[in-house]
This record gives C-alpha cells, structure tokens and sequence, in this order.
C-alpha cells in the first residue's frame, strides 16, 4: 500500500509512505526531504 504524504522540499519529488515507513525524512522543521537529497547534502557537509 503506498500513501502519498508530501513533497521534498529541495526537488519537489513525491513523497509516499509505503507499507508503514516513509520514503524520505521529516526535517526540524516539519518539512519533507527524499532520500536523495538528504544524501546529497549529507555528502556537502562532510566536504566542508
């Protein structure tokens, strides 16, 4: 089963959860952000 919860907020990619676990993450706050995206900025942090 796959219930639509939002938007990311950097991309805008849809956002579902998806037999009982979100695709993404639920940022401070309270915005979306896909997996992806998160990754990406996770990857901006560590090269600082």
């Amino acid at each position: 089963m796959q219930e639509y919860i939002g938007s990311c907020r950097s991309c805008g990619k849809a956002i579902y959860c998806e037999n009982g676990f979100l695709n993404g993450t639920v940022q401070e706050d309270q915005t979306l952000e896909c997996f992806e995206c998160q990754e990406q900025q996770g990857d901006q942090d560590s090269e600082m």
